[in-house]
């Protein structure tokens, strides 16, 4: 779908593996309490291969946040996860 055009978001898993690879930093509120304000890492662009071939697929990253995706792509239902918006194909 992604290579067709259709598919305009990519979605990860909200695990550790991804956390340490997405977020920059998280930031403090008033007490001094993380959990406010999640920094992405600012990624310009994102590769995928075609299953354990060489083809490659790469395309310009316009954010990354987390929410709901969308089950028709392949987001889990009830469950947030990391949204990696795809832009134009590079």
């Amino acid at each position: 779908m992604i290579d067709r055009g259709e598919k305009k978001e990519e979605y990860r898993e909200v695990k550790q593996y991804w956390m340490k690879r997405l977020i920059e930093d998280v930031g403090e509120d008033e007490e001094g309490d993380s959990c406010c304000h999640v920094f992405y890492v600012d990624y310009d662009r994102v590769c995928f291969h075609k299953g354990y071939t060489s083809t490659t697929m790469t395309f310009a990253v316009t954010s990354i946040d987390t929410g709901q995706g969308k089950t028709e792509w392949g987001a889990p239902e009830d469950r947030d996860v990391f949204i990696i918006k795809l832009g134009e194909r590079l």
